[in-house]
Parts: C-alpha cells; sequence; structure tokens
C-alpha cells in the first residue's frame, strides 16, 4: 500500500510541479496540445511506472497513451526529466523506455485482434 502512495505522489509531481521546471518549448506543446487532461489518472501511473521505475502497462492504458499521441507523450517525459527530483535518473535510460513503452502500446494497438 505504501508503494501506491509513493508512486501516486510521483504522478502528482509529474503532472504538476514538473510545470514549473518545464522549459518553454515542453510547456507550450503541453499547453497546445491539452496534454495533461488526456489521459485518466490510473493510466498515467501505468505509463509513469513503466518509464521511470519497473512495472508494465496494461492494454487499456497503452490505448489512452497512444491517444495521448506521440508529440504529448514525449513532451511530458522531457518535463519530467527537468525535474529536480529525478536528477539522479539517467535521462538516455528514461528516454530509451520511453520509447520502448511507446512503441510497445503502438505495435499492440495496430495490431489486428483476433476474430471470435
Amino acid at each position: 500500500m505504501a508503494s501506491l502512495n509513493v508512486s501516486s505522489v510521483l504522478v502528482v509531481l509529474f503532472l504538476t510541479c514538473g510545470a514549473v521546471m518545464a522549459t518553454k518549448e515542453n510547456d507550450q506543446i503541453i499547453k497546445e496540445n491539452n496534454c495533461e487532461s488526456k489521459m485518466g489518472l490510473p493510466c498515467v501511473l501505468e505509463a509513469f511506472t513503466s518509464i521511470f521505475s519497473t512495472g508494465s502497462i496494461s492494454n487499456e492504458c497503452c490505448g489512452e497513451l497512444v491517444v495521448l499521441g506521440k508529440v504529448c507523450h514525449s513532451a511530458l517525459v522531457k518535463r519530467t526529466l527537468e525535474n529536480p527530483l529525478f536528477k539522479d535518473l539517467n535521462p538516455a535510460t528514461i528516454i530509451a523506455k520511453s520509447i520502448q513503452t511507446w512503441n510497445n502500446c503502438l505495435a499492440l494497438i495496430d495490431s489486428p485482434s483476433p476474430s471470435t
């Protein structure tokens, strides 16, 4: 239960505190594309943990991530990396995990479902 609370705090920081430290470019992309309101909190948490920690993202949340769009996804990840709370993370590793999560979700959503 404690790990859920910590993760919830991280998600809130991901959505709010990063705005103070974000570059104008990422802020502008996020604002113009209304990025912060396109995913529900449970899916934001799944996506966040799959990129910034260890975890997986469900099919449902992959769908929300793809609807969010690659531009928003990239801008939100970059903005989070600019937050001092994440200064100890390796940006190259996080970007690689971000791309992997995006590609996996895109492949999952784009693949035809088996006929029943």
